[in-house]
């Protein structure tokens, strides 16, 4: 069985620490990352520079140009999409979306990662709608 392949829309405190988490296993891969409202210089040093979780150590992280950072050789594909039924998780292989921006918590708006290409999402906030099931996402993650 291959890799879980996942991508994060929102690069926030939540979608770094998802991040860091993929980044430190052998079973999944961080495919891609969008975030519409910061450059890939800004996620760069915020990844590398955590105020909480401290200096990533792990691989060398740097911005290979303004769709792609690389963490060590493994390049990682960045968006800049507002619209998440924009988002072209299918081009990355994406099969999961952790959706860590706090504002599609609901389940059709959840959905719409769907419409690019993801198979399942995993709502990171409170939901409505939607079952949260937190042993469901450590499972994923196989942690």
């Amino acid at each position: 069985m291959g890799k879980v392949k996942i991508g994060i829309n929102g690069f926030g405190r939540i979608g770094r620490l998802v991040a860091r988490v993929i980044l430190q296993r052998d079973d999944v891969e961080l495919v891609a990352v969008n975030d519409p409202f910061i450059t890939t210089d800004y996620m760069t040093y915020m990844f590398k520079y955590d105020s909480v979780h401290g200096q990533w150590k792990h691989h060398e992280l740097k911005v290979k140009d303004d769709k792609t950072l690389l963490f060590g050789e493994k390049p990682v594909t960045v968006f800049g999409v507002r619209n998440p039924e924009e988002i072209p998780w299918a081009e990355t292989g994406a099969e999961y979306v952790v959706e860590s921006t706090g504002v599609f918590t609901d389940k059709d708006k959840a959905a719409a990662h769907l419409k690019g290409g993801a198979k399942k999402v995993i709502i990171s906030a409170p939901s409505k709608d939607a079952p949260m099931s937190f042993m469901t996402s450590l499972a994923l993650l196989r942690v």
